[in-house]
């Protein structure tokens, strides 16, 4: 049985995890740093990457002490290595890297993208390749083809703004708190969710890919008129989301053809009229609907763990030499999508 110790450090989340090649989280640790970032609304990457060095290495040490295991007891280092905030990510990049030369053992170096799309397998063990995986988070929004470890197809992408980041700018419009995409599912309840008459962008085109920069606008001059209550409009802005990633999943699931699941995962998976939503397309199309527990939805190392299990069981293995990424797609080959620049 590997054991596999997981770093992760891309944005504000620091966190260690030791995780076994059959699934099993034997501990986590994680730090968060909310309370650092929220006088300025957002993720200060200065910042961020200084609290990622205060914490990380007494989170791995704690990690250990719950697994009553040492280094010596683990057969490889897994550590983001991209995309993220890049001061972050070589904070653990280089930990990860220290602890491999140290303790003589293999360093992964994994794709945070990575971690999010074989977390479901870590939730779900019985979850087959090929599945359709949305993954939305607050830097991406993709529809992939998750065909095997380090075996991805890009069928869309956002052209603009994230999912997860649109969350992030509409609670800031709304005066609603950091971090702002708990906030903006809270207000939606109390909300009515057709109160306020917002686009959906790319709703039933031929265009696969996603679009909320529009939304996000149409959210401002929302707020700035005056005629709406707040929680009106956070109701509005969920249900126009979910309309088009909805709609947009849908048509994926319709030319793809031939996947076994449709799968959400990334820290905008936590909201739960989406994870409904998303549940309610999958039945419609036959198909199993597999989303990671909330906590394996947002930053942690459980999940960059089981991505390093599960590239290792491959034999992938890294020198030290990997470098720390700020970009990093999982289908280099895809086709640029208008607008979405090197993000896409």
């Amino acid at each position: 049985m590997s054991i596999i110790l997981g770093l992760e450090s891309s944005c504000d989340e620091t966190a260690a995890a030791l995780v076994t090649g059959e699934g099993v989280v034997l501990s986590h640790k994680l730090a968060t740093q909310e309370a650092q970032h929220r006088p300025y609304g957002g993720v200060v990457p200065e910042i961020a990457a200084r609290a990622h060095v205060d914490a990380l290495m007494p989170l791995v040490e704690a990690a250990f002490a719950d697994a009553q295991l040492t280094l010596a007891d683990v057969d490889a280092i897994a550590a983001t290595a991209g995309p993220g905030l890049i001061g972050g990510v070589m904070v653990g990049l280089v930990t990860g890297k220290a602890l491999a030369h140290a303790a003589c053992k293999p360093l992964i170096a994994v794709n945070h993208l990575e971690g999010h799309a074989l977390s479901p397998r870590l939730a779900d063990r019985d979850l087959a390749f090929p599945y359709l995986l949305l993954l939305v988070s607050g830097g991406h929004c993709q529809l992939l083809r998750v065909e095997g470890v380090g075996q991805y197809r890009r069928l869309a992408t956002t052209i603009d703004d994230a999912a997860g980041e649109a969350f992030d700018k509409t609670a800031k419009l709304l005066g609603l708190g950091y971090p702002g995409g708990p906030e903006v599912e809270k207000a939606a309840l109390r909300g009515d969710a057709k109160g306020v008459p917002l686009p959906r962008p790319l709703v039933g085109t031929s265009d696969p890919h996603f679009s909320f920069a529009g939304l996000k606008s149409a959210v401002m001059r929302a707020a700035q008129s005056g005629k709406y209550t707040t929680d009106d409009i956070a109701a509005s802005f969920t249900a126009a989301v979910i309309d088009c990633l909805v709609d947009r999943t849908d048509r994926a699931l319709r030319e793809s053809g031939g996947v076994s699941a449709l799968v959400v995962a990334g820290g905008v998976a936590a909201n739960r009229a989406i994870r409904s939503a998303l549940e309610q397309l999958a039945a419609r199309h036959d198909l199993p609907f597999v989303a990671p527990p909330l906590w394996l939805c947002t930053d942690n190392a459980a999940m960059i763990g089981w991505a390093g299990a599960e590239r290792y069981a491959l034999g992938l293995i890294d020198g030290m030499d990997v470098p720390a990424r700020p970009r990093w797609p999982l289908d280099p080959h895809a086709e640029k999508a208008r607008g979405a620049g090197i993000k896409g």
